[in-house]
C-alpha cells in the first residue's frame, strides 16, 4: 500500500492507495482517506499513533510499500520525516527541490512554489491535459495554471474563504460565525443569509472572474476545483468544469511513481 500525506496549513489529508492500482483516475485504487487538523506541535510519535489507528480502523495493516508527502508546514514535515525514520523502514518521497515531478516550473524562483501546488498541477495535467487551471480552496485560494505542454506557468493566490470570514468576524463585533451553506437567494434576507451570500457567491464570482482573465491569456482552459470547500463553490461557479477532491493525493502518487527506486 502507498501512504500519501498532504499537509496544509489548516488540515492534513491522508490517503491510502493500493500500490498495484493503475493511476487512471484520482480515486482509482484509493482504499480510504482521512482529514485531521494540522498541528505543528504534534510529535513524530503522535503522528505515528494517529496514522496507525486510522489505517487499522479501516481494516488494513499499517504496513506500507511507500510513502509520499507534500507539506506547506516545515515543522510538520520534519515531524513526519522523523516518524518515517523511526517507525518505517522506508525512504519517503517528498515533493521538494531535487525531486522529479515531470513538470517544468516556469516560476521566477521555482523553489517558491508550494509542494501542494506542484502536486495539483501534475495531477491536473495527467487527468485533463492543458491548458488547465487548478483552483484549490484551502487556507488560501490557489489558482495554478498549466500550459498545453505540461508546464507550470504560475498563477494567483488569494485569501481563503474561512480565514476571510474569520477576519471579518474578528473586526466586526456585530457579526457572528455562520454555517457555510448556500442561502435561499443571492439577496440575503437576514444577516446570516447575507454573510452566506457574500461568502458563497462572492468567492464563486472571484473564481469566474479570475478564470476569465486567465482565458484571455490562454485562449481556453479546463478548470479543475479541489480542496475542502470546493463542493460549496463549484455548483454556483460557472467556470469550473471538474471537481477532484483527491487531486493532491493523485499528484503525490504520480510523483512517487516517478521517483520510485531512487536511492533518496
Amino acid at each position: 500500500m502507498l501512504l500519501t500525506i498532504d499537509v496544509g496549513n489548516t488540515q492534513t489529508v491522508i490517503g491510502l492507495y493500493e500500490s498495484s492500482a493503475a493511476a487512471t483516475e484520482a480515486d482509482t485504487g484509493l482504499l480510504d482517506f482521512w482529514r485531521i487538523a494540522t498541528d505543528d506541535d504534534r510529535t513524530s510519535d503522535e503522528h505515528a499513533v494517529i496514522i496507525r489507528d486510522l489505517v487499522r480502523s479501516s481494516g488494513y495493516k499499517d504496513e506500507f510499500d511507500g510513502i509520499a508527502i507534500c507539506s506547506g508546514v516545515p515543522r510538520v514535515l520534519a515531524s513526519l520525516r522523523e516518524m518515517v525514520g523511526r517507525y518505517m523502514e522506508l525512504e519517503p518521497v517528498v515533493i521538494e527541490p531535487g525531486v522529479r515531478t515531470g513538470m517544468p516550473i516556469l516560476y521566477d524562483n521555482p523553489r517558491e512554489v508550494g509542494a501542494d501546488r506542484i502536486a495539483n498541477a501534475v495531477a491536473a495535467f495527467d487527468l485533463y491535459g492543458g491548458p488547465s487551471v487548478v483552483v484549490d480552496f484551502g487556507t488560501g485560494n490557489n489558482f495554478d495554471v498549466i500550459s498545453s505542454e505540461g508546464e507550470f506557468l504560475g498563477g494567483a493566490i488569494a485569501p481563503g474563504i474561512e480565514i476571510s470570514l474569520d477576519a471579518l468576524f474578528e473586526r466586526a463585533a456585530a457579526l457572528r460565525a455562520i454555517e457555510l451553506t448556500e442561502p435561499r437567494s443571492v439577496i440575503g434576507k437576514s444577516t446570516v443569509e447575507s454573510l452566506q451570500s457574500g461568502a458563497i457567491y462572492g468567492f464563486a464570482s472571484q473564481v469566474d472572474g479570475m478564470v476569465e482573465r486567465f482565458r484571455e491569456e490562454l485562449n481556453d482552459c479546463t478548470v479543475i476545483a479541489t480542496g475542502g470547500l470546493a463542493h460549496l463553490i463549484a455548483p454556483v461557479a460557472t467556470s469550473i468544469d471538474h471537481v477532484e477532491p483527491f487531486l493532491t493525493l493523485h499528484g503525490l502518487r504520480l510523483v512517487y511513481d516517478l521517483n520510485r527506486g531512487d536511492d533518496g
